[in-house]
């Protein structure tokens, strides 16, 4: 049984999330799992967010892998929130901070 698309925003706030490739490992959970999305850095320099998409048993495991983080990293809260989902989306991507997210 497919469980049903769903969309997420998330945060994930350090401790420790920039400067250890933490988006370079979101991307790659992110295509593994097959989902949709983007990362970003935030300014503050202590907080990744995001936003994924696709069924929500591999969301579930996606957040499982954000959570821990690659080696280096530490994350102290991950925040998600469900969101609307986006028609033809295509790929996981890493956005630069000083970009805006897709829309």
């Amino acid at each position: 049984m497919v469980s049903a698309l769903k969309r997420i925003h998330f945060t994930a706030h350090g401790g420790i999330v920039q400067g250890v490739y933490f988006r370079v490992h979101t991307v790659k959970a992110a295509e593994q799992l097959q989902l949709t999305g983007w990362v970003r850095n935030l300014p503050s320099g202590t907080a990744v967010e995001g936003e994924a998409q696709g069924p929500e048993d591999r969301l579930k495991e996606f957040l499982k892998a954000v959570d821990k983080g690659p080696p280096g990293s530490h994350v102290v809260r991950l925040d998600q929130k469900a969101i609307p989902l986006k028609e033809s989306e295509e790929g996981f991507r890493k956005v630069k901070s000083y970009e805006q997210p897709p829309v």
